[in-house]
């Protein structure tokens, strides 16, 4: 993409009505704009970023034997009414009637439409294990809404629910749910810790929240300092072996975690006093099992091996979409703007050219843009009649994690300038080994 044909409305001064890095950088950057309170438009950039962040969703849950749909924003009242929450939930809900006068609903969860597809075709065990997911819009109408996309009432939002036949299979969904988000954050370049978590209205006695450690997260956490070090790696996971799946899960929530609504403070003390850590994290995920709520109420049965007719077991299992791109940001910035990992960057490589409308520099940085395209990245060519610091101050606030700046005396002695964003550090470089460098980085992404 060439900037001067690119849809970039970045503001210099910051928003007044921003109260957080993320969505004060959201705005400045031309990602978002309100529509209403807690409503946004996503401009081009920030739905690039939403949506690879959920492509990296969808290709996590798939890896872990997850089969994804798409359930509608809509829902009859009907539904809500046999699980005995329609009247319970609150006023989150968003409550509507058609021009039949029928009770409908915005949805803010899944878990009654998703029993009724499956109760509507599974009847036997055979077809167990099943577990079915979707990525779709969310309302919930937040009394303030605020902090931008962390805490709008529309929200993007990957859920997924697991139906088996026992209770140990259902845990076995859980841990296997449990092992795919640490991956998907990992791969965002995120350290989202697992934390023991109350159930709210989702109901049910397992659940674990995933928080990222930031100053402007809402939630206070307790947390040993062993436990940010966790990681998965590039170890592989056999989804299937329920030994494996169990101990990773082990692994990562053995060590004290909770959030302050869970907090134990007997429990807390026996950690060494050095390792005791207090601070504040952002939600960007959770998972439940809560066994036969829905099920038995829906009347989700299943035919078993001796003929019996029993209520599925069932887990529902969340990451925020929408919400994870704030989280990003406010995990990674610095005071020019955004710093986005290569995981979920909008473009791979930002090209700057400091001269443009030169014959020498307007050539060479054509050649870089093809050859970056040839490798099968996304560059973003600043190829705009506006000063190097202009340029500059654009990709900083965007993010983009490396830029390759291309100008008349670097080119007098066949060099370019490759730059990470993170660290700030310049090189300077042949523009071949400036691509090959950039190829060789995103390999891995």
């Amino acid at each position: 993409m060439r900037l001067s044909r690119y849809f970039l409305p970045v503001l210099k001064e910051n928003p007044a009505e921003a109260q957080i890095v993320s969505h004060r950088l959201m705005l400045r950057a031309g990602m978002i704009k309100q529509q209403a309170a807690g409503i946004y438009s996503w401009l081009p950039l920030g739905y690039k970023v939403l949506k690879r962040i959920e492509q990296i969703v969808h290709e996590e849950q798939v890896r872990a034997g997850h089969i994804p749909l798409l359930m509608p924003t809509l829902q009859p009242a009907d539904l809500w009414r046999e699980s005995g929450r329609y009247d319970d939930y609150g006023q989150e809900m968003l409550r509507i009637k058609d021009r039949h006068e029928r009770d409908m609903l915005y949805g803010p969860t899944n878990e009654e439409m998703i029993t009724d597809i499956f109760r509507s075709y599974v009847s036997s065990y055979k077809q167990l294990p099943l577990t079915l997911y979707h990525i779709q819009w969310k309302f919930r109408d937040e009394v303030r809404p605020r902090f931008g996309v962390m805490r709008g009432r529309e929200f993007l939002m990957k859920d997924g629910y697991n139906f088996d036949l026992t209770k140990e299979d259902a845990l076995h969904a859980y841990n296997r749910h449990m092992v795919s988000y640490l991956r998907t954050y990992e791969r965002m370049g995120l350290t989202a810790i697992p934390m023991r978590a109350a159930s709210g209205p989702i109901g049910g006695d397992n659940t674990h929240e995933f928080l990222v450690l930031a100053q402007t997260g809402e939630s206070e956490v307790f947390y040993d300092a062993k436990v940010p070090d966790l990681k998965l790696g590039e170890r592989t996971v056999d989804y299937d072996n329920r030994d494996e799946v169990a101990a990773i899960c082990e692994e990562f929530t053995t060590l004290y975690a909770r959030t302050d609504e869970t907090h134990d403070e007997a429990v807390f003390n026996q950690i060494p006093e050095e390792r005791r850590m207090v601070g504040r994290g952002i939600e960007v995920g959770q998972i439940f099992y809560f066994g036969t709520k829905y099920s038995e109420s829906m009347g989700a049965t299943v035919v078993t091996p001796d003929g019996n007719r029993v209520p599925v077991e069932m887990g529902s299992h969340g990451i925020g979409v929408s919400r994870l791109l704030g989280a990003l940001i406010e995990a990674n910035h610095d005071e020019k703007g955004i710093i986005w990992p290569e995981g979920v960057t909008p473009f791979h490589v930002g090209i700057v050219n400091l001269k443009q409308g030169d014959t020498s520099t307007d050539a060479a940085c054509e050649a870089i843009y093809k050859a970056l395209q040839g490798h099968g990245l996304d560059p973003l060519y600043d190829d705009r009649e506006d000063r190097a610091g202009a340029k500059f101050a654009t990709m900083d606030l965007i993010g983009l994690p490396w830029r390759i700046t291309v100008g008349p005396r670097g080119l007098a002695n066949n060099v370019v300038e490759l730059t990470c964003r993170r660290t700030g550090e310049s090189e300077e470089m042949s523009a071949t080994a400036a691509v090959e460098r950039i190829a060789k980085i995103y390999e891995a992404h």
